[in-house]
């Protein structure tokens, strides 16, 4: 008996994979069933978490820079970016309840009525 001959090469198979990709995506939008949000208020600037650091314990974390910053916004911690400090949004937990925060002493308040 002779040994099954491959009808499609790898390559053909990876190719043909990737046109469907690229057509199945090009036809739910085109189709509308992909949504886009027109509301930028509404889009977040970032997904977070909290780890807990006890005293004396060594954390380790990047030592690259994430590109944002915090800043008290009318007494919520605001995350902003470092190239658009404009672009910010109110760092909430999981019930999109606000974390409060407190403004350094001295420190001018962002977000207040002068502002």
């Amino acid at each position: 008996m002779s040994k099954p001959e491959a009808t499609y090469t790898v390559r053909s198979l990876i190719l043909t994979a990737v046109i469907s990709v690229i057509a199945t995506v090009l036809v739910l939008e085109l189709s509308g069933k992909i949504v886009h949000s027109q509301d930028k208020d509404q889009v977040p600037v970032g997904d977070f978490k909290a780890v807990h650091v006890a005293p004396g314990e060594d954390f380790r974390m990047s030592s690259r820079l994430s590109g944002l910053h915090a800043v008290c916004q009318n007494g919520y911690l605001a995350i902003a970016a470092d190239a658009d400090p404009n672009y910010r949004g109110i760092l909430v937990d999981y019930r999109n309840r606000g974390v409060r925060c407190q403004p350094a002493p001295g420190a001018a308040r962002t977000g207040d009525a002068g502002e």
